[in-house]
């Protein structure tokens, strides 16, 4: 269980099909091994959300949409063995929407929930993503998906090496 995909979203708008940045974090071996990262042009020329994670519409008009970056990453988020966010709901939802959008169908791989992992852990109240981080250390650029990505990652990380067991959240087949 040492191998998995933390991943982050930013979004633009109200929409979870709006992702305007998206952060891949590949953990092998129970090791960051490699990074993935790009700005989206999100579906509608509109970034709500600038104050929060400071991308403009200026940054994402001639980047890629989520349809073209889709195939280049694709396997390797279905192929993980589980993926990994804070506030996965969010997350799960944002990629499930921007596949639909799209046309894709959205990845099986079951999602382990660092809030949840945090809280179970370490019995930590609150467990926003900069709270976690002071807690354990971690350097975070809040909002900055790769970033964002790779503290998820060190989280669970640090929590298996406190004894955590990420198949806790994993749905197991009857």
């Amino acid at each position: 269980m040492s191998d998995f995909i933390a991943l982050d979203f930013e979004t633009a708008d109200h929409g979870r099909d709006s992702a305007c940045s998206l952060a891949l974090v590949m953990v092998q071996g129970g090791r960051v091994r490699e990074t993935w990262h790009h700005l989206i042009r999100p579906p509608r020329p509109r970034v709500m959300y600038t104050h929060i994670h400071g991308i403009t519409w200026d940054m994402v008009a001639d980047q890629p949409d989520f349809g073209y970056l889709w195939p280049e990453i694709r396997d390797r988020v279905e192929n993980a063995p589980f993926l990994v966010a804070h506030n996965a709901p969010f997350d799960k939802g944002v990629l499930t929407e921007c596949c639909r959008a799209y046309g894709f169908a959205a990845p099986l791989s079951p999602f382990v929930c660092t809030v949840r992992v945090a809280r179970d852990t370490w019995n930590l109240r609150p467990t926003k993503l900069p709270d976690v981080c002071r807690f354990l250390a971690q350097p975070l650029k809040h909002h900055d998906a790769l970033s964002d990505a790779l503290a998820c990652a060190e989280i669970l990380l640090a929590a298996m090496r406190d004894g955590y067991d990420p198949s806790r959240q994993i749905p197991q087949p009857y």
